[in-house]
């Protein structure tokens, strides 16, 4: 299997006073290599991580933790992730929600995420760099 080029760069340390270790993200994406990189990064960028492989995890897992963000993989198998954007939107208004994009997500697809409540969007073909600056961009807005 093919790891995206989101997940095979290395990160260099947080810059200073730059990421408060508080800060709770769920993962939300149904490939196994996916979630263990990503949260191997994020965790090295300061983040506490909390990872769920579909959206019924997603959800419990949303009502039992204080969450700072959700990253969210837009296509899942049983339960899509805008189907998840929207319970999660309904349940928890202000909770920010990154959405990552794979091959053959339209930019259609992603207008509707954005209208949905989706604050951000990264393709995971961006680099590991890309998605910590729109996690840090995201919360400074909250």
């Amino acid at each position: 299997m093919l790891i995206p080029a989101m997940f095979s760069a290395t990160l260099e340390a947080p810059e200073p006073g730059g990421i408060p270790t508080k800060q709770h993200l769920l993962l939300v994406d149904d490939e196994p290599a996916i979630r263990a990189l990503a949260t191997l990064e994020l965790r090295g960028a300061g983040y506490r991580v909390t990872t769920a492989s579909d959206a019924d995890q997603a959800l419990r897992l949303a009502e039992e933790l204080t969450l700072s963000l959700v990253i969210l993989d837009i296509m899942m198998p049983k339960t899509d992730g805008l189907s998840l954007l929207e319970t999660l939107k309904q349940r928890h208004p202000t909770l920010p929600v990154v959405i990552l994009t794979g091959i053959g997500v339209t930019d259609e697809v992603m207008k509707v995420a954005m209208r949905m409540g989706a604050d951000a969007y990264v393709s995971k073909g961006m680099t590991i760099s890309y998605l910590v600056m729109e996690i840090r961009r995201v919360l400074r807005k909250k």
